[in-house]
């Protein structure tokens, strides 16, 4: 397995993956800077780049995430939600086929390996609130925000 730490503009972003894929993508306030990329983790680093810098809306790169078969199912429904929309966790229990799953499928959203990758900040609580985000609460503002800007109109 290989390693990178890039900067971000919510802070530094660790990258693990091998040829198999990408299997870890997490968020810290704090961290060095890799000086280099291994080759096999240069094609995320570059589609996170151009996330941030909006040039890119989906990631095409191999994915690899460790986890039980009941939380990769619930990632997998996590790709679906669409850039710039938002679900709530009852809405993608019931897409996963069991309305009665919302507390598994809150805590299988919250294991995801996959920071920004597997869109978990985009699943928000039944009555529109931010809850539940291993990245902090403010991280998921930020990226609900970047992915869907309000324009603000002037009045005059």
């Amino acid at each position: 397995m290989e390693t990178t730490h890039i900067k971000t503009p919510l802070g530094v972003a660790k990258i693990i993956g091998d040829e198999n894929g990408i299997s870890l993508i997490s968020i810290s306030d704090e961290g060095k800077i890799s000086e280099t990329i291994p080759v096999v983790l240069q094609e995320a680093v570059t589609q996170l780049n151009e996330y941030f810098e909006r040039k890119r809306i989906d990631f095409n790169f191999k994915l690899n995430p460790k986890g039980t078969d009941f939380q990769k199912k619930v990632w997998k429904g996590l790709l679906e939600v669409p850039f710039g929309k938002t679900r709530t966790y009852l809405e993608q229990s019931k897409i996963l086929g069991d309305v009665k799953a919302i507390r598994a499928v809150a805590s299988a959203n919250g294991k995801n390996p996959l920071w920004i990758v597997v869109p978990c900040h985009r699943i928000i609580g039944s009555d529109g609130s931010l809850t539940g985000y291993a990245g902090e609460l403010w991280r998921k503002k930020w990226l609900l925000e970047h992915e869907n800007p309000t324009m603000q109109q002037s009045l005059f």
